[in-house]
């Protein structure tokens, strides 16, 4: 009965440097707490999904981000919450310093290491691509 619940559009970003991708851990007493997720966020009414990413990087991590192309798209329901439609994107570059914002901590960590950390149940299938090394590319939807 997953349909009558609401959907929520969310965009994340996948920011590589030197090799490491940037994970960011949910803040105890949040909802799902301490668990690992990319930085991003709810997709606010009016924006495209990469405005949308380009605002919570910036919210959350203090950086003008270059958005690229969309890497991976999958949906989730969270049992008798809400589903999840969830639409990562490459970060091309982005100017500034990443600075913590709205986690209780951020990394960078070789990709083979990020099935080592509890990760949001939406993100499961992408965290096995990318720490495999087999997320394919995706050109325009």
């Amino acid at each position: 009965m997953s349909s009558s619940l609401p959907t929520i559009s969310v965009v994340a970003g996948l920011i590589q440097q030197q090799g490491l991708l940037l994970i960011c851990q949910r803040r105890r007493g949040g909802a799902f707490e301490l668990q690992w997720e990319f930085p991003g966020g709810k997709v606010e009414p009016g924006e495209t999904y990469e405005e949308s990413l380009h605002r919570e990087l910036h919210e959350e991590l203090d950086i003008d981000a270059r958005i690229g192309p969309e890497r991976y798209r999958t949906r989730h329901h969270y049992a008798g919450q809400h589903t999840v439609e969830l639409v990562f994107f490459d970060v091309i570059d982005f100017q500034g310093t990443p600075r913590n914002q709205a986690f209780e901590q951020i990394r960078w960590v070789p990709p083979a290491s990020l099935p080592t950390f509890d990760f949001l149940a939406g993100d499961t299938e992408l965290i096995t691509l990318l720490s495999q090394g087999t997320l394919p590319e995706v050109g325009p939807v």
